[in-house]
């Protein structure tokens, strides 16, 4: 038996040592602290879980009076400029809002009116998939106990409900209203959404699972002003026709 290497063996011998040397010394080895590998759809603004944990609000699933500290308006701007677009120039709207900016000048109508529309959404869907817990966050009682009987009785039936929103309008104040330190805010929503709900065996017995409809909403919104609570709890509903 040969004790010699074939010329061509050698080669690839040396060849493979290289390449495993360069690999090391571009790639380094590994030492069990290494960062993960960088997520390009991570928020960069993205709290840490023991951070979300401990904010007021459970994870944002509530509405919140925006803003880190006071905004008040521009110098020299009226009330009628402050609330353009949103409510009429010295209506009864108008004036409760300036009554909640008195009261909290971190107040702004715009924000209020994005983060209603998101707290909207999230308790139409809460309701259809029987949420109780985020319910619980964003409704009075008053409104959670008949919200959390329907959803009770769905389950007896062996019901369960579908909702998904196809377009979400901005909303609209159509009344508000302080007395004292108590504020409510009632707005209108129009929406578009498919709904269908299906018994045990899967079959639809209300709405349509494929067709789009209309939906309007009167929600009122109610907050005490000043309070270290920041939320708005929905106090009443009913349906815009």
């Amino acid at each position: 038996m040969q004790d010699s290497f074939d010329p061509l063996t050698i080669i690839f011998l040396a060849l493979a040592v290289f390449i495993i040397w360069k690999l090391r010394s571009v790639l380094g080895q590994r030492t069990g602290s290494e960062r993960p590998p960088y997520d390009p759809f991570a928020r960069k603004d993205a709290a840490k879980p023991d951070e979300k944990a401990s904010q007021p609000d459970g994870g944002g699933k509530v509405i919140h009076l925006p803003g880190s500290g006071p905004v008040a308006p521009a110098a020299g701007q009226t009330s009628a400029e402050r609330w353009t677009g949103i409510a009429e120039t010295g209506g009864p709207v108008a004036a409760a809002l300036d009554s909640i900016a008195a009261a909290e000048p971190q107040f702004d109508a715009r924000q209020f009116l994005e983060g209603a529309k998101s707290a909207y959404e999230t308790i139409v869907l809460a309701f259809s998939r029987g949420d109780r817990v985020t319910l619980k966050s964003l409704l009075s009682q008053e409104v959670y106990e008949g919200f959390e009987r329907v959803i009770a009785e769905r389950e007896k039936e062996g019901q369960r409900a579908e909702t998904t929103f196809v377009a979400i309008s901005q909303p609209v104040i159509s009344d508000a209203e302080v007395s004292g330190k108590n504020a409510q805010l009632t707005l209108r929503f129009t929406s578009k959404l498919i709904a269908a709900t299906r018994n045990r065996a899967g079959d639809v017995v209300d709405g349509d699972p494929e067709g789009v409809v209309d939906v309007t909403d009167v929600w009122t919104f109610a907050r005490t002003l000043g309070s270290r609570d920041p939320n708005w709890r929905l106090v009443a509903t009913e349906s815009g026709g």
